[in-house]
């Protein structure tokens, strides 16, 4: 491999790694200022990839970073003159750049350390999530947009309003007590459950849901009574161990009633389910405990035709009553199409489908057009997977809308 690709493969591995941490030391070096520190953090690696091919990598690389952020926050704050005094001010009590040292926290992650500081309660849960997600876990704004099924402006408006109000209100950017975590542990949940969305859905991003997964384990020791933690990283555990069924030999998506099952990591759902079936024993299920059941049903069932759709749908109506969205309402049409007949479940979608919130969202029309097949209303079934065919964000899941609708 060529010196400058291994260089940049490299500087690709501390990215992924240490994004978060440059970003928190930027935050904090700058009083604050979000947009500062991260680009200044951008520019850090900017420099990295201009000069360490030829200068070679330094023998601390995460240092070199750092220094090269605060050098570039320092010539930014002095060419702003409403912006010298603070800079005199921080540069006096954050005199070294090294990135934050976690020894003092009782948190035995840096990275979960990072995420909780970042779930403000002053800020929504929504904007706690989306500004942890772009800050500390490097995503893009379009991504989280995806996630959130809103359009990318929206999603930067936001994350925009979530920044100035985290400055305007002083909040401190500091890791909070252990008292004080389980206030911010709904934010964080959902944190970490895009994140392994965010890798679950993408072969080329797997790397985030192994990192989702192992945050959750770490999460689940650290609150050991928390019912949702377990029940969030149950949920991971079942869905990743379909992961190898997923995607066939030619990189096409294999929708679950298709896949090998043979496939399926057994010792994955031996965990999750011996993890669900803990969890629920507490009857106090929430989200995620109730979404891992599910998961849970997906995972006995020996054959896609043995799946207990009725079950199915009873919990997900169970998780319309604790966490009502529309994403539920779609999956519990779903369950009730597999369970009744595509006829009973076409009016509940296209029920959805009149609302206009899932305008976006692929899922919705390929849900649809499959329903439509099923019930022989073949020429609208071709025109609800054109339609998912024209929204759907991954080659993999085109290509798989594309062979539907040639088998039409």
């Amino acid at each position: 491999m060529h010196v400058e690709s291994r260089v940049k493969e490299y500087i690709a591995g501390i990215y992924a790694d240490a994004w978060s941490r440059i970003v928190a030391t930027m935050i904090r070096f700058t009083a604050g200022n979000w947009d500062l520190a991260e680009e200044c953090a951008q520019d850090a690696f900017a420099q990295a990839l201009r000069k360490w091919p030829e200068s070679g990598i330094p023998n601390q690389p995460l240092a070199w970073l750092t220094t090269a952020a605060r050098n570039r926050a320092v010539d930014r704050m002095r060419r702003a003159s409403t912006e010298a005094a603070k800079l005199r001010e921080v540069a006096a009590r954050e005199p070294a750049p090294a990135p934050p040292d976690a020894s003092d926290s009782e948190i035995p992650d840096e990275r979960l350390e990072l995420m909780f500081t970042c779930c403000h309660p002053s800020l929504n849960l929504d904007a706690q999530v989306a500004l942890t997600l772009r800050s500390l876990a490097g995503m893009s704004t379009a991504e989280i947009a995806r996630a959130f099924l809103v359009s990318e402006r929206t999603m930067g408006q936001r994350i925009f309003r979530a920044k100035q109000k985290a400055a305007h209100a002083g909040i401190p950017f500091r890791v909070p007590p252990a008292h004080l975590l389980p206030e911010r542990l709904p934010a964080l949940l959902h944190v970490l459950y895009l994140l392994f969305n965010e890798g679950y859905g993408d072969p080329e991003k797997t790397s985030l849901s192994r990192e989702a997964i192992r945050l959750a384990r770490v999460l689940t020791v650290l609150m050991p009574d928390e019912p949702e933690a377990h029940g969030m990283l149950a949920l991971m555990l079942l869905h990743d161990a379909r992961r190898p069924g997923r995607i066939d030999a030619n990189g096409d998506l294999v929708t679950l009633d298709e896949q090998d099952r043979s496939l399926w990591d057994k010792a994955q759902i031996r965990e999750g389910l011996t993890m669900v079936e803990r969890v629920l024993r507490r009857r106090e299920a929430g989200p995620f405990q109730i979404q891992a059941a599910i998961a849970a049903c997906h995972a006995t069932a020996p054959v896609a035709a043995e799946t207990d759709w009725s079950q199915i749908a009873g919990l997900y109506a169970q998780l319309a009553l604790v966490a009502p969205s529309v994403i539920v309402d779609l999956n519990h049409a779903v369950a009730i199409g597999m369970a009744e007949g595509p006829e009973a479940a076409l009016p509940l979608v296209d029920a959805i489908a009149e609302t206009g919130k899932l305008n976006g969202y692929y899922l919705l029309h390929a849900t649809r057009a499959e329903l439509l097949r099923r019930a022989g209303h073949m020429t609208e079934a071709r025109d609800s997977y054109r339609a998912a065919l024209d929204v759907a964000p991954a080659e993999a899941e085109r290509r798989h809308l594309r062979n539907r609708l040639r088998l039409l």
